[in-house]
């Protein structure tokens, strides 16, 4: 799809420059300098030559075909340039040139502008704005990147094109090769969800790195990242994050999501590593690039310091990874090798005056051992330590290993040599064992993400005929919200069970509706107007005879008309009094990227103050509800505790697929929220109290 920038026959750079120091001048040097073998066509209409290639002044007036047009010119010249590219039977382009959506409307106008005429001659355009794309395998270089990095296997794409340099500096001093980089600059055409895809299938890429500050395409990114995870890993770092949607969302899945949310769930739902900081978008993708994945748990950690071995138990145990169980042959056979201060437990202690063959021995053998999965060397320098050696010895005994070895020389000048010899040998070396333990960590998530079962929503028969009947209702009196007296029928039709209900127009009313019920009873308001109840008094429970309905009615109607005087009043809802159970909370609330994002906490302390939630993008599957149920800090409550019954687990995984199946078929919903539904002990279910939603505008 995107050949035309990995393998373009002839490239022209519209804008090249004979003045050093001019962009045109660097990113037309920097094409030659790379070593690209065909055409290159400067164009200048004021120039006859450029760097010693003759200068043509127009696109149009290039010899042959041209695939990759590069511009470089100001803004406001770029859309006769691109009708000039699409003319000639240009492919790609590479827009550089700012002006565009940064700076403001008229700069968005020109930006849809040349997304126009890239459309009409069937162009794909890169940027505006941005700092290039590079392909080492084609040994394309159309940036303006301060070095073309060395040949490699790990894809890079950027929004930020300064953020895409420093990665390329870093890159190079660490010895990471690339095989693909892309500057994505304003995503006008394309974006990283299109080079998610291409390089998703690129047999030159094993590893593939992205800096985002948002998604444009969210649902499309996650339907390609599902796909291209499933062949390599995926890491990324975002930035970005502003509560600016969580303050415009007025439900208690908007206030408690932020935009951040969503981002963490998607990559999560897609098999995506989520990198915190730029040390460890690199620590994982050296590792990934490097080093076979881990096929289960189980670390083994070889060190020469006690206490080296005491912080790297400490990480991996607070990664939530476990210490390999050595067997009794490996510890018998390190017990006859390696002195008797020696501690044959792992950590395994080879002591503080091991050189490099005592290592070896250790190493030889805990390799062997069917328990371990992973090791961490670890290395101090001390008086009589071979820091070099015991590089080399690790290297050639761990080269080729099909578990995973990772090592930590803790130092500086007197490890630094034993360091690169580990580095060229493809072994990762971290200055502390953290860091190596993080990348395990990210390890070990993405072999359980392959060893995860296909992504498989439910579709469930659901009453569409009556949900429609209450969305057309509630527009046809010029409103979005939806409150509990409607919302039940939506729940109803939905499959989730309600309580007995009724709407009482009067006290008389409420009483009758009462009997038929039987006491006790709750009494709500009924307006759609009042969303939130127990807020002006709205609400009164355990209403045991027709006196207290009566009076009830009475206190809640003046609580509305006194503190929401503007509402619609249509009296009160009577509802069955629901006893046991517990309470928790299932809410939507519909991402610009992503679409609805959906939340599950137990209710009450646990969702106001503690804020103990998980969040998913929907559609979902059952995995997915059942991880977000798994995932909050109180699930122990819901497995039973001092010897309360569990409660219905399954129950609350049917009805958050439920709820995503709803989102999903109606993507009118903007926020909607149940609250509380109450679940009872495991096999008798569970049953929704308040349901409130918005609908689109």
């Amino acid at each position: 799809m995107l050949e035309a920038f990995s393998n373009p026959r002839s490239v022209a750079v519209v804008g090249a420059s004979r003045e050093e120091g001019k962009l045109g001048h660097a990113v037309l040097k920097s094409l030659i300098d790379a070593g690209f073998l065909g055409p290159i066509y400067p164009v200048n209409p004021k120039a006859d030559e450029v760097l010693g290639l003759k200068a043509y002044p127009s696109v149009k007036d290039c010899p042959g075909t041209v695939d990759l047009a590069v511009i470089l010119i100001p803004g406001k010249l770029v859309a006769p340039v691109m009708k000039e590219c699409g003319e000639k039977g240009v492919k790609g382009v590479i827009v550089i040139s700012a002006g565009f959506r940064e700076v403001g409307a008229e700069g968005l106008r020109a930006e849809h502008e040349i997304v126009d005429i890239a459309r009409q001659y069937n162009m794909r355009i890169i940027g505006p704005n941005c700092l290039g794309y590079i392909d080492t395998i084609a040994k394309l270089n159309a940036s303006f990147a301060p070095l073309m990095p060395r040949k490699g296997t790990i894809a890079f794409m950027s929004q930020s094109g300064a953020i895409a340099s420093s990665i390329l500096d870093i890159a190079d001093a660490r010895g990471l090769g690339m095989s693909r980089f892309v500057s994505l600059g304003n995503k006008a055409d394309l974006n990283e969800t299109d080079f998610l895809q291409e390089w998703g299938d690129d047999a030159e890429t094993k590893v593939i790195m992205i800096y985002v500050e948002d998604i444009k395409t969210g649902a499309r990114f996650m339907d390609v990242a599902r796909a291209a995870t499933r062949h390599k890993p995926v890491v990324a770092i975002k930035s970005g994050s502003t509560s600016a949607g969580t303050k415009a969302a007025s439900s208690h899945t908007g206030a408690l999501a932020g935009s951040d949310a969503a981002y963490t769930a998607a990559f999560r739902q897609t098999g995506v590593i989520r990198a915190t900081t730029v040390e460890d978008l690199f620590d994982f993708s050296e590792a990934f690039t490097n080093q076979p994945v881990i096929r289960e748990d189980g670390v083994c950690i070889v060190t020469n310091a006690g206490g080296a071995g005491v912080m790297a138990a400490d990480a991996v145990e607070h990664a939530g990874l476990k210490l390999a169980q050595l067997s009794p042959q490996t510890m018998a056979a390190l017990k006859e090798k390696l002195p008797p201060a020696a501690s044959v437990l792992n950590p395994v202690d080879v002591l503080g005056d091991a050189q490099a063959d005592r290592y070896g021995l250790a190493l030889d053998i805990v390799s062997r051992d069917p328990n371990v999965n992973a090791i961490l060397v670890i290395l101090t320098p001390q008086i009589v330590t071979q820091p070099k050696e015991t590089a080399e010895i690790t290297a050639r005994l761990m080269t080729n290993s099909p578990i995973p070895v990772f090592a930590c020389w803790i130092g500086g000048a007197l490890t630094a040599e034993g360091v690169k010899i580990l580095t060229a040998n493809h072994i990762p070396a971290y200055p502390e064992p953290e860091r190596a333990v993080r990348s395990l960590r990210a390890m070990l998530d993405y072999r359980r993400w392959l060893q995860r079962p296909k992504f498989q929503p439910r579709s469930y028969d659901i009453d569409r005929k009556a949900i429609e009947q209450v969305f057309d209702a509630a527009r046809k009196d010029g409103r979005l919200q939806i409150g509990d007296a409607e919302a039940r029928a939506v729940m109803q039709a939905l499959g989730i069970r309600v309580p007995g209900s009724g709407l009482a127009e009067d006290a008389d009313e409420a009483v009758q509706v009462a009997e038929q019920i039987g006491y006790p009873v709750v009494l709500k308001i009924a307006s759609p107007d009042i969303l939130h109840k127990s807020d002006i008094g709205g609400v009164k429970v355990g209403l045991k005879d027709a006196a207290e309905v009566r009076a009830a009615f009475a206190t809640i109607i003046a609580n509305a008309r006194s503190r929401k005087p503007e509402a619609e009043i249509w009296g009160c809802q009577v509802q069955e009094m629901i006893r046991g159970g517990r309470e928790i909370i299932l809410g939507v609330n519909r991402d610009p990227q992503f679409g609805p994002l959906m939340m599950f906490g137990l209710g009450g302390i646990y969702v106001e103050a503690l804020r103990d939630v998980s969040f998913r993008v929907a559609p979902l599957d059952e995995l997915d509800a059942r991880e977000m149920v798994n995932e909050i800090r109180a699930i122990r409550l819901l497995r039973g505790v001092r010897g309360e019954p569990p409660a219905d687990i399954e129950a609350i995984v049917d009805s958050i697929q439920r709820l995503s199946y709803l989102v999903t078929e109606f993507p009118e919903i903007l926020e909607l929220d149940i609250n509380p539904l109450m679940v009872y002990e495991a096999g008798k279910g569970a049953i929704g109290l308040d349901m409130r939603l918005v609908l689109a505008s």
